[in-house]
Order: structure tokens, then sequence, then C-alpha cells
């Protein structure tokens, strides 16, 4: 393994979107390196043989990894131009490396943008999305690199347990298979509050609107290690979710990146960014989370 030395970064030119879903501005940035034997990519270890794979990239030379951000733990930095490392984006760096490619660029968009397919102007993007029949209609997934919980974080002296929880005011953030999971499998008492993204559905648990928010744990543990004691995950629920990167549909590539997944995921490489990028953040591990029955 090698450890990349913090990386210079620089703006790029923002990708125009025309989404109703989008906000209102997205951005993007980039992290480059220039030798002709590796890159430099934040804050990242990179592992397995530059250049091992071929791919044809949207923009020559650099790799154009789409997020949603902020993501504590997954994307380290709030926006484009502060992110040097996370799960996800020494993910993206560790394909870039294999791939020859010395740059990686992140543009932030729309979680709902992202699994709707609004955009194609990106090689793989990487925003904890769970692989499903119906998001598959309209994107192609990669490999599953990530095993996803369903979390439930409420204030911390909340009574909620999963024997009463469909008594309770629930919140999901839109496009997320929370929402689903919440009116299909639980089917609380009370319509469940749909907000426009996981960041304003926080805020609505602190503030008492809805007594809990049900979203992925690995997400919801770097929000609640974030509260300052207030808020903790009180359950998860195992659906059987994983998470994949999302290619436009029809993408050239996939087979390349996903043979990079596999290797990633049997010599260690994405242990090594859960023990790296995730735990710390996190403040805890997934699996310690208790686990309720639907």
């Amino acid at each position: 393994m090698k450890r990349h030395p913090t990386v210079l970064v620089v703006t790029a030119v923002a990708l125009t979107l025309s989404l109703s879903a989008c906000s209102a501005s997205d951005d993007s940035a980039s992290t480059e390196g220039g030798s002709s034997t590796g890159g430099e990519y934040g804050d990242c270890v990179v592992t397995g043989e530059f250049g091992s794979i071929e791919i044809t990239p949207f923009t020559p030379g650099v790799l154009t990894v789409a997020t949603s951000l902020p993501s504590p733990g997954w994307w380290q930095g709030d926006s484009p131009d502060t992110i040097n490392g996370g799960y996800e984006y020494c993910m993206a760096a560790n394909i870039a490396h294999r791939a020859g490619l010395s740059q990686v660029v992140v543009d932030n968009i729309s979680f709902d943008g992202l699994v709707a397919g609004a955009t194609t102007n990106y090689d793989l993007a990487l925003a904890q999305v769970s692989i499903t029949e119906d998001r598959k209609k309209v994107v192609d997934f990669s490999e599953a690199y990530y095993r996803s919980m369903m979390g439930v974080l409420a204030p911390s002296d909340s009574d909620i347990t999963s024997e009463n929880i469909a008594t309770k005011q629930l919140g999901v953030a839109v496009a997320t298979t929370a929402n689903d999971f919440v009116e299909n499998v639980l089917k609380p008492a009370t319509p469940v509050r749909v907000f426009d993204s996981t960041e304003v559905l926080l805020p609505a648990v602190l503030a008492k609107q809805i007594d809990a928010a049900l979203q992925d744990t690995a997400i919801l543990l770097g929000f609640a290690a974030q509260s300052d004691g207030k808020l903790k995950l009180i359950g998860q629920y195992d659906t059987g979710e994983n998470y994949g990167a999302i290619y436009p549909k029809g993408s050239g590539n996939s087979d390349s990146i996903d043979r990079a997944i596999r290797e990633m995921q049997s010599d260690g490489t994405f242990a090594g960014l859960t023990k790296d990028w995730l735990t710390p953040a996190l403040g805890g591990n997934p699996d310690d989370v208790p686990l309720f029955i639907k």
C-alpha cells in the first residue's frame, strides 16, 4: 500500500443540470496528481496496480464521480473543493488508480437526480445507493460493495421500540428505500412524513417534529455522532439491501470497474476503507446497533 500526500484541490467547471428534482446549484471539483506511475488522491490509501484496468472516461484523463453531499464517513468534506477522503471517495481513488487515471473529479448533485438517471455526465456515482429493481430500469448498477441495514434515528431519550414504532410519527427522505419500507412494511398509523433530503430530515428529529427518522444505518450513525449526544440509533432492520455504484445506462466501463470492485473486495481494500473512514466518522460499528424484528 502507498499513502499519497495531501493533494492540491482545484475548482473545476460545474456541470449544468436541468433537473426538476435537483438543488438550485450543483458543483464539482477535482483532486489531481500527475505522474506516470500513479496519481495523488487526497488522504487515500491506494492498492493494486496502476493502470491494471482499462476504461474510456467521460472526460479524458480523469475519473468523474457523482455523489450527493454531505455524507459523513463516506465523503470527508461538505463540498467538492473540500473532499480529501472518505470511504466512497477513496473507493473512487482506488478505481482511478487501477484505471491509470491520476485525477478524480467530484460532482455534487441531488440524490433523487442520481437514482432517476437524470444525468449521464459521469463515469460512476457513489452515494450509498441501494440496488433495487425499480432503479435498474433507469440506471445500471455495479457489483455490490457494501451491505446496508435500515436504521432508526431518534432523540436519545426516545421510548420507541420495535413493538411500538408503528404508532409513532416517522420521517424519511425522498427517493430513498426507507420510504417504501416504512409505508409497506412498518405501515404506521400516522402517514409517514417525507422530507427533501436527509439533511432536512435530521433537524426535524431534533425539533421533535417527527419521533424518528429511518435511513441507512451507516448514514445515520454519522449524523448521530455529530449531534452532541442528542440523537442515537435505537435500532435497525435487516432489509437485505446492498450498495452499488451507479453507471449511466449502457456504460461501456461497467465490466472493467466491476472487476476492480471484485478485486478490492477480495484483497482487503474495502475492509481497510471501513477501518480508516467509516468506524472513526460514525463513532461506532453499525453491527453493534440493536436489530429490530419486522
